[in-house]
């Protein structure tokens, strides 16, 4: 159930944590200004911190949880914290983004490979690995974002970063694309991990698809809709 939202300037102020579902095409900060310039536009306050626990790519969907107030003291606590995605998988293609982002760029054989085989090479992927951050990430370079200097044609080589992977669970009702459960750590970059998989089974793999289901204790059941909870936060007779 949607924990209820304050619109006393005071109690916002003093802190408070808001689920949101975040939409398909947005980045975590448009959901962050849409919030913040709500709160300004219709509740009249005129300076107020809101932040998020946790980046999600525009082209993924689910669970942010933002601050408000002096809840954003919060927020590194909150990022810490384990996530759990599901998602889908495409075999046989790679994308320079790892996702949906950019095109195709090259496409894989598919015949070798088996969702026995899926399943088996998956294995590898649990526990602590080691995992390299994709290019087209919001990872700083000399001072500019990763995918900056990736749009721009630079050659990047990002250091490698160690994770715990608690939960890998595949499915293939769809094959060849691969639906998945993911439980992981902080700093997880789901794409890379289906390009590693890809890779791993000597064919080519990007992520079509990405939701964030729980980040901690919190659980995408008790999100708002953007939409819903900007129409609360307009309701100027509340």
């Amino acid at each position: 159930m949607k924990k209820e939202f304050p619109l006393d300037p005071d109690l916002l102020q003093a802190g408070h944590l808001c689920l949101v579902d975040k939409p398909v095409g947005w980045t975590s900060f448009d959901v962050v200004n849409k919030i913040r310039l709500g709160l300004k536009n219709y509740r009249g306050i005129k300076k107020i911190k809101v932040g998020h626990a946790g980046t999600l790519d525009p082209l993924a969907t689910g669970l942010l949880v933002i601050c408000i107030g002096k809840a954003t003291k919060e927020i590194d606590g909150y990022q810490a914290q384990n996530k759990e995605y599901t998602g889908t998988i495409h075999l046989g293609a790679t994308t320079p983004s790892y996702d949906l982002e950019t095109e195709v760029d090259e496409t894989f054989p598919i015949e070798h490979i088996t969702p026995e085989h899926v399943m088996e090479v998956g294995k590898q992927f649990l526990g602590v690995i080691e995992q390299f951050p994709p290019i087209f990430s919001a990872i700083k370079v000399d001072g500019k974002r990763a995918y900056k200097h990736a749009r721009a044609g630079e050659e990047l080589v990002l250091k490698s970063r160690t994770l715990t992977v608690d939960q890998f669970d595949l499915s293939f009702e769809n094959w060849p694309e691969i639906d998945f459960v993911l439980r992981c750590s902080k700093g997880t970059y789901v794409r890379s991990l289906a390009f590693d998989l890809g890779k791993a089974l000597n064919s080519g793999a990007y992520l079509s698809s990405l939701r964030r289901t729980k980040n901690g204790i919190f659980d995408i059941k008790g999100a708002w809709k953007l939409e819903d909870l900007m129409a609360v936060i307009q309701n100027k007779d509340s």
